[in-house]
């Protein structure tokens, strides 16, 4: 349930009347977020909004004039970043560092506003922050116009599926109000936000700190005729999740005594009714739904976003991890996922390294396959990488080493988007979501193939074939030593350089030339140990 944080009607003559609420029934529900670069005015924006909307109570207006004199940034006149910003840390040193999460409300909708930090240092804050916002509010300091962190915001913003951007051009008091600063920021983020595929982009001048353009139209810009910042919150329709196939990622076995068992989880998409026949995936056994249970009661019917533990109707083999889905189905594998990555921690992944994927309810290992290329952060094209450091944006391909039933994200967020998790230390790596999913290939990796003939699988038992082209390489050394001195020795001489030479080249190579760091095979975790949870 949201809580209604609405305030009481305060005696100060300057603090604005308390929203009217109304019954959660009857209001629609946004989530947003504000992001972009250090110190653009996110939290004064955040701050500002509560304080116009009237969801400051008394006792925290009262905090806020202290605060202010206390640490406040703007001599004796209001800091309403404090507002947002409540850590210790983040008062002494005037930044964000976690994400704020305020509840507001107007007449016409209920809010759930994240503010998230801009330094680059948080980047991993800021996405956890946009992972359920439905709009984006991107602010930009209209003295410096778009930043690195700027354009990597965008980025995250565009890779987690948010569809609307709001750019707030802030700080305009300080260039004079002037409209062509407005207009060139605004044109060059369009340019540049081309590629991004959002739906929708919103530009608007504002001061965050007076409030102009938050709730009401500036006189300060009167050749602004646009909507407020508030109009466009109350206005703007988030985009529709696909209804498309019954998902049920089971979370957990339900089995109280013997004469029950249920199988729990969150409906990723689309209905299910008592009687439909069922597939569980990745194995392909079918079945039947026989009871859905909500904390509620017993219902005929679940759909998307609604958590359920449903019984089947015959004795079948369902773990966590699985997925539950309507209709019949053949077993699923996945080969390969194309994913965009996010790197979130300080280790640098590369091509070859073991991981772990986290993907709904499932963890299984998973090997990084291959990388496309590297997101600048410059101007959003694709650059040829090896590796990707901590807030790099990519394109990869990953090959799951067990069976594992993935999506597009497009077509289910929940089962299109994973973390990939460090299988010794457990630390979220990275964040993800999937592009494409190939199945099972008839040639398998390189490690895992076979001999291509039964001799060889005599002669090299692990039918590896950088091992046969290694023999190989070193055979036609002996040949070529053979025939360039006509003895024995001069074979045995080159064959010997070859086999001590190569891997003394191959280690000066990743001596001096790292891919990246390599970790210990992957192992799967003990419960409770797989990364924290999405």
């Amino acid at each position: 349930m949201l809580p209604a944080v609405l305030a009481a009607r305060h005696s100060e003559p300057d603090l604005p009347e308390a929203a009217t609420a109304l019954r959660p029934a009857e209001r629609s529900l946004l989530r947003f977020i504000t992001c972009g670069s250090v110190d653009d005015g996110k939290s004064t924006l955040l701050g500002r909004l509560l304080w116009e909307t009237g969801a400051v109570y008394e006792d925290q207006a009262e905090a806020l004039a202290r605060d202010s004199e206390r640490f406040g940034t703007d001599g004796k006149n209001r800091d309403y970043a404090l507002l947002v910003d409540g850590l210790s840390a983040e008062r002494e040193q005037g930044i964000t560092i976690d994400v704020a999460y305020r509840y507001f409300a107007t007449p016409r909708r209920a809010f759930i506003a994240a503010d998230t930090p801009g330094h680059e240092q948080y980047t991993r804050n800021m996405a956890t922050g946009a992972s359920t916002a439905d709009v984006a509010i991107l602010l930009v300091d209209a003295r410096k116009g778009v930043l690195p962190q700027t354009r990597r915001h965008s980025s995250i913003v565009s890779l987690v599926g948010v569809k609307d951007v709001i750019l707030a051009i802030n700080k305009m008091d300080l260039v004079g109000f002037d409209e062509a600063v407005f207009r060139r920021i605004e044109a060059e983020y369009r340019a540049l936000a081309a590629r991004l595929g959002f739906r929708s982009i919103h530009a608007l001048p504002l001061v965050a700190r007076d409030g102009d353009t938050l709730t009401r139209r500036s006189a300060r810009m009167p050749w602004y005729a646009g909507p407020t910042l508030l109009d466009l919150l109350e206005t703007l329709e988030p985009a529709l999740p696909v209804d498309g196939r019954f998902y049920l990622p089971v979370q957990w076995v339900n089995r109280p005594n013997a004469d029950f068992r249920g199988f729990s989880g969150t409906v990723a998409s689309g209905q299910i009714r008592v009687g439909d026949p069922v597939t569980i995936l990745p194995q392909g056994r079918a079945s039947r739904i026989a009871e859905i249970l909500t904390p509620e009661g017993a219902r005929n019917a679940a759909k998307a976003g609604e958590a359920v533990t449903v019984t089947l109707a015959d004795e079948t083999d369902v773990a966590r991890g699985d997925v539950i889905t309507v209709g019949h189905r053949p077993p699923h594998t996945s080969g390969t996922l194309t994913a965009r990555l996010l790197v979130l921690g300080e280790r640098v992944l590369a091509p070859g390294d073991r991981l772990l994927i986290k993907l709904g309810s499932a963890t299984v290992p998973v090997r990084f396959e291959a990388l496309a290329h590297e997101l600048s952060v410059e101007d959003l094209s694709p650059q040829p990488a090896r590796h990707l450091a901590m807030n790099g944006i990519g394109k990869a391909v990953l090959r799951p080493e067990a069976p594992l039933f993935a999506l597009p994200y497009d077509e289910c967020q929940m089962l299109g988007s994973f973390l990939l998790i460090d299988p010794i230390a457990h630390a979220t790596l990275a964040m993800g979501v999937i592009e494409m999913v190939a199945g099972p290939s008839r040639a398998a990796s390189p490690e895992r193939s076979g001999p291509a003939h039964p001799l060889l699988a005599q002669l090299w038992p692990s039918g590896r074939p950088e091992q046969i082209r290694s023999a190989a390489t070193t055979l036609l050394f002996a040949l070529a030593g053979f025939l360039l001195t006509g003895t024995l020795a001069g074979a045995f001489v080159l064959a010997a350089l070859d086999g001590i030479g190569r891997p003394l080249l191959h280690a000066l190579l990743e001596r001096f030339w790292p891919p990246g760091e390599k970790p210990a095979p992957a192992a799967i975790p003990e419960p409770g140990l797989d990364g924290g949870g999405i």
